[in-house]
């Protein structure tokens, strides 16, 4: 008896090894493999689920690991993969919501979750996931137009996973996710659309532009204006400057012509005050004489130019009456004036 099941077990194992391609490339089996054979003591593979027949009836689903089986009774009907498969959706004609047909292809990933309702539910699971795809992708993308196409293609495929899971159910799958793979149109609809997308960007950059023109023409004036309001400050300050310091000048000049006449009243006061005026004078109009003729060769000169003592003397005259003017005004204003008598009149 331990002969016996030595041998099959080495034979099961000759065979799986021998059919490794087989086992890779099938993804939803609704057959049972060459190596999936009833040898009383079998080994499940892991993300396996192997549907078990009893005299024509389902019996069990064995789980991966050690398992048991009664020889000619038990029959292993269906071999089911757990792993998420992708399966390629071939290309379509589908047409939009404004009358514009695209060929769109695509790729399908699915998983078994329930072996029994995979193997009883429908005779070829690719088959009918592949149809219910097309079926499914032609009737979500007929109610939305073509731009809302490349827009939301995200939700179109959500959309048509939602409608594979709904119809899937019974069959024991589930679809993951779906990706529309091409998208391909009529070569003059793809030379609208190209127009349209060169007129929209020649727009965007004429907006730009436009944009652009407007907001250099607004710095340009906001700089003008700074600018003169600026230099008309400048020159408002400038112009107070100058006026305060031809002012100050004034003042500056006047105090010193007032203490200039002041030394020399305080020193024509003094003794030999008069000599010492006499002696300016005469310097000065020997200076103010010695520059005639210079400009002009039209002189106007009194007679007497040569006479420097009499000119001297005049100017003398000339100051002392101006000094004694200046006195009796001086003592005028110190008398103080007398108050008006009442007059008397008789009633």
């Amino acid at each position: 008896m331990l002969s016996r099941l030595s041998t099959v077990k080495a034979s099961q194992f000759l065979r799986v090894a021998a059919a490794p391609s087989q086992l890779l490339s099938r993804s939803i089996s609704t057959s049972t493999p060459q190596y999936a054979l009833n040898t009383v003591i079998n080994f499940v593979p892991q993300q396996e689920a192997w549907v078990i027949e009893r005299m024509g009836k389902f019996h069990k689903i064995l789980e991966p690991g050690f398992n048991v089986l009664i020889p000619v009774l038990d029959r292993i009907k269906y071999v089911q993969s757990l792993k998420e498969i992708a399966i390629e959706i071939p290309q379509q004609g589908a047409i939009t919501l404004d009358n514009v047909q695209l060929h769109l292809d695509g790729v399908l990933y699915l998983r078994v979750i329930d072996p029994y309702k995979a193997s009883y539910g429908v005779d070829d699971p690719e088959f009918a996931v592949t149809q219910l795809a097309q079926t499914t992708m032609r009737s979500e993308v007929g109610k939305i137009s073509l731009d809302t196409v490349f827009k939301e293609r995200e939700q179109l495929n959500v959309c048509i996973v939602e409608a594979i899971n709904k119809a899937a159910e019974p069959w024991g799958l589930v679809s993951m996710r779906y990706e529309i793979r091409n998208m391909t149109m009529p070569a003059r609809i793809q030379e609208a659309m190209q127009m349209q997308v060169e007129a929209e960007r020649r727009k965007r950059a004429a907006i730009l532009e436009s944009e652009g023109q407007r907001d250099a023409a607004i710095n340009v004036a906001l700089g003008e204006k700074q600018s003169r309001i600026l230099a008309s400050e400048a020159s408002m300050q400038e112009k107070i400057n100058e006026a305060k310091g031809q002012a100050s000048a004034i003042e500056l000049q006047g105090e010193a012509r007032r203490k200039a006449i002041d030394y020399v009243a305080a020193a024509l006061n003094k003794q030999g005050g008069s000599n010492a005026a006499s002696l300016v004078i005469a310097e000065q109009y020997v200076k103010a004489f010695s520059g005639l003729a210079k400009e002009s060769n039209t002189l106007i000169v009194p007679a007497n130019a040569n006479d420097i003592n009499s000119m001297v003397t005049q100017a003398l005259t000339v100051y002392n009456q101006v000094t004694k003017a200046q006195a009796a005004a001086t003592v005028v204003e110190s008398v103080p004036a007398e108050p008006a008598k009442p007059s008397n009149t008789e009633n």
